[in-house]
């Protein structure tokens, strides 16, 4: 008989226990769960509602399941249903039937809340870790390059000349934001349920305040309804780690196109390209094309879970099972593409001077020639019409603007005289930039000693 079998006259038939059964993918609660039923065995003895001696019995046991476990010497039977039943039933064979009253003043509704907040808050640790190596990697290479030159592209046209560090600098702040969100959603997570039971609280005289700080929670629930029956700090997280692998398959999607031929910007290591079956030249950037993919199955777990939870009603209903296998399967999905991000970014050459070229091409100087004019009084729309007419003039004749003669740049505007040719070339139109958070050299080093700076602060603080 099952554990609540006790109102049942038939046991349930195997195609019905294979439906509902969650052990074969809950057992990974299993740190979790035990920690929880160990915090929740010590409250009941300090309250009185156990003696001191049937916890330290249960809680001896739970550790030995623990190490069963972690040795892989435990069987995970389906008829148990989960995770909590599985551990009970151990717990009954270790220490007897003092065992039973492990469930005292609980239930499986708030302990498994507890032990999903417990896994989030863990797994939010470790991705954010992730997240700062993703980061470092991308300061180290932008320590390199401030001074290289690239064509920087609105449309995926060539816009202006930027430095590379800058670009790079562009995904670590993406990033930074990224942190800042995972941290938020474990403030929210961060939260102990325990205590809510089934969904109305218990008779029993029960601290919830001293479980929650056995298990360094930060904060207590406030209602019992809430605590078992929403999800929402799972959707929190899968909608913050949706917006990291967006990040970073947008990253991933500019090496793809920064491999190719066409470009030539970057060799990337071989370690994370693949070859042709069937062409023997290929070297394909698999890697990067599957951190660009593997997004979708994210942002499909998020839709998931709100569709889940988008029409039910209080309090706590079978469907919220389905929020396990979404969230562990996004957190092994981002743990894996942030620790092949972080490595493809570290081992990435960088073709500088294929860049620098590809800058000069596209009359990327242009809006500095016409921000010239308008330092020599014109208005910008005026100023904007005849560097235009130089573009087209320079476009028909196959020339770069700095190739048009000084009789062509005086036939617009008599102001463009010699002086102004040393705008046109890339390396000065980057160091003209000046102002905040622009592409200039002086501004790209300061935002990367504050990058630093802001990365040494995380990393002390963890």
């Amino acid at each position: 008989m099952k554990l609540w079998g006790g109102r049942f006259g038939t046991a349930g038939g195997r195609a019905a226990e294979r439906f509902t059964a969650s052990i074969g993918f809950d057992w990974r609660l299993y740190r979790e769960d035990i920690e929880g039923s160990q915090a929740h065995v010590r409250m009941l003895a300090i309250q009185g509602i156990i003696t001191r001696e049937e916890s330290d019995l249960m809680v001896a046991g739970l550790e030995e399941i623990r190490q069963d476990i972690e040795r892989c010497q435990v069987e995970w039977r389906r008829e148990d249903e989960d995770i909590h039943m599985n551990i009970e039933r151990m717990l009954l064979a270790k220490v007897g039937p003092v065992a039973g009253k492990m469930h005292t003043a609980r239930s499986r509704n708030d302990q498994v809340a507890l032990d999903l907040r417990l896994f989030l808050r863990r797994r939010i640790d470790e991705l954010a870790t992730g997240v700062a190596h993703v980061q470092s990697a991308l300061l180290a290479q932008a320590g390199d390059h401030i001074h290289t030159i690239m064509p920087g592209y609105t449309h995926l046209q060539v816009g202006q000349p930027v430095s590379l560090a800058h670009h790079l600098l562009a995904y670590f702040d993406m990033l930074e934001r990224d942190q800042e969100r995972l941290a938020d959603c474990r403030r929210r997570t961060d939260v102990s349920p325990l205590g809510a039971c089934a969904l109305g609280g218990t008779s029993f005289p029960i601290d919830p305040e001293e479980v929650a700080a056995q298990l360094d929670f930060k904060g207590v629930f406030s209602n019992s309804i809430d605590a078992v029956s929403d999800r929402d700090f799972v959707v929190e997280f899968l909608a913050s780690g949706s917006l990291v692998m967006v990040h970073l398959s947008r990253l991933a999607e500019e090496l793809v196109l920064w491999s190719s031929q066409e470009f030539g910007f970057v060799e990337l290591d071989e370690a994370w390209t693949g070859g042709s079956s069937i062409m023997p030249q290929k070297k394909n950037p698999d890697s990067l094309e599957l951190v660009r993919g593997k997004t979708g199955r994210v942002i499909g777990h998020l839709t998931g879970m709100l569709t889940v939870l988008k029409g039910l009603p209080l309090a706590y209903n079978s469907d919220l099972q389905e929020d396990k296998e979404a969230l562990f399967a996004a957190c092994d999905t981002l743990e894996e593409c942030l620790s092949a991000m972080a490595q493809i970014i570290a081992t990435t050459i960088f073709c500088t001077e294929r860049m620098a070229r590809a800058a000069e091409k596209g009359y990327s100087t242009a809006t500095e020639l016409a921000d010239f004019l308008v330092g020599q009084g014109l208005t910008f729309r005026d100023a904007h019409a005849m560097v235009g007419s130089l573009v087209a003039l320079a476009e028909s004749s196959g020339r770069s603007l700095d190739q048009l003669e000084k009789e062509e740049l005086w036939g617009v505007s008599p102001l463009l005289g010699e002086e102004c040719r040393r705008l046109l070339s890339v390396q000065a139109a980057v160091k003209q930039k000046r102002s905040r958070g622009g592409t200039g050299p002086t501004q790209v080093t300061q935002a990367l000693a504050q990058a630093q700076l802001r990365l040494e602060q995380r990393v002390r603080s963890t």
